[in-house]
């Protein structure tokens, strides 16, 4: 199958062609024509299977039939972070190239007046972040009454990251006809909440099993005690000669303090997170894309947007609490149907975590031991038993006095209120 079998504009499969694509993905190959044909879609996929080509193609096909002079928005497509915002706006322009359509984005950390601008000159479609579309909004320098297509883009991330009040002030200021298209890696009873919310008869795609990880992606669990952690990643990297490692941690500070000691073990290491600014974060990922960086630590949130199609390596420093961002995270490598390898590293006193993000995957992950960097079961039994003395105490303490927590926190409560 080929693009040209959407009835595409030959300047939309012409780009596609231009930027290496030759046969569409099994998500385009549900989406297009169900998008063309003006349907409201539900669609389940991984990351780096072409979901983005999936909804910018068919957009762009509608959206060029019919060129208004006044350049209203007509197409916006919600993102949650302000680096997958960025990757959909210079996706949306590569395929755009050679039509006359005008693609804007808009997300914040950034000089709101150039976007004011460049949403002067008119723009027929808007990538944007929930928050920074309502500042443009409420400044009035951007009305949404044309609006005939939005799309949810990674729409679970967006709940996650509790953008529900910001949508539901977006969708107040939408026309109720409209297409709505949602995109989701993983599907929960908050999804399909929201989807009932947003969605008219919409067409289910699901492209594999639900909360399904990358086909191809290799993924390794390795048992280490925790103060090894660091050793062993830099150990993998260096003696693996990986060139270009993304790294991921549960805070902030531990981003940046991993950086920090990595740094110190010869492997030349940057971290991005929400509380740098978005200069720091846009130099140091164009530094690990261009090779300058070896290793790239990150938080959740801002490895939302990293897209890099020969990235080999995912690094687990720590699993997450929420499991399901498990899968995006190993979705960074294995992109476009190629292979991948995650590996994940555990200290024994975190095997709950593990043991969360097999049940969303539905299956056991390969468990082991690196030679070497084997586990010392006398301070992990230490561990254990410190955490068992510390249940049984608070046991013993329920069952001789009760649970006087509530209590206690009512009585503060109304000391506060009587001050």
């Amino acid at each position: 199958m080929n693009f040209s079998d959407f009835a595409l504009d030959k300047t939309l499969t012409d780009a596609v062609k231009s930027l290496g694509y030759s046969s569409p993905t099994p998500i385009q190959q549900q989406a297009i024509p169900a998008i063309l044909a003006k349907k409201d879609i539900m669609a389940g996929a991984q990351t780096g299977t072409g979901k983005t080509a999936a909804f910018a193609l068919p957009i762009l096909q509608i959206l060029s039939e019919n060129v208004p002079e006044h350049r209203p928005v007509r197409a916006l497509v919600l993102t949650p972070t302000r680096e997958l915002a960025q990757q959909v706006y210079k996706s949306f322009v590569g395929y755009a190239e050679n039509t006359s359509l005008n693609i804007a984005v808009a997300y914040g950390g950034v000089s709101i007046n150039p976007q004011v601008d460049a949403l002067n000159k008119g723009a027929d479609v808007l990538v944007a972040t929930p928050g920074r579309l309502l500042d443009h909004l409420i400044k009035g320098s951007l009305a949404l009454t044309e609006l005939e297509c939005i799309v949810f883009d990674e729409a679970d991330r967006m709940l996650d990251l509790g953008f529900k009040d910001e949508i539901d002030r977006i969708l107040n200021r939408l026309p109720i006809t409209r297409q709505t298209l949602l995109f989701s890696a993983t599907f929960d009873d908050a999804i399909y909440t929201l989807s009932k919310h947003l969605l008219t008869d919409p067409l289910r795609i699901e492209i594999g099993e639900r909360n399904q990880a990358a086909a191809k992606v290799e993924q390794i669990v390795y048992t280490v005690d925790l103060d090894r952690k660091r050793e062993l990643t830099s150990f993998l990297i260096g003696s693996k000669n990986w060139q270009q490692v993304l790294i991921f941690t549960r805070t902030k500070q531990g981003a940046d303090e991993l950086a920090k000691e990595m740094c110190k073990d010869g492997i030349k290491t940057q971290s991005i997170h929400g509380d740098k600014s978005q200069g720091a974060r846009e130099r140091a990922l164009a530094e690990f894309k261009a090779g300058k960086t070896r290793a790239l630590v990150a938080t959740d949130v801002a490895a939302r947007g990293i897209d890099i199609h020969d990235l080999n390596v995912v690094i687990n420093f720590e699993l997450p609490y929420v499991a399901e961002d498990y899968i995006h995270r190993i979705g960074r490598t294995g992109r476009a149907g190629k292979e991948g390898l995650a590996i994940s590293l555990m200290a024994p006193s975190e095997e709950w975590l593990l043991k969360a993000v097999e049940e969303v995957l539905d299956g056991r992950l390969l468990q082991q031991w690196f030679p070497g960097y084997e586990p010392d079961l006398t301070k992990t039994e230490a561990v254990m038993k410190k955490l068992s003395k510390g249940k049984e105490k608070q046991r013993a303490r329920k069952k001789a006095f009760g649970d006087k927590s509530s209590d206690k926190k009512a009585h503060k409560k109304r000391n506060f209120q009587r001050r």
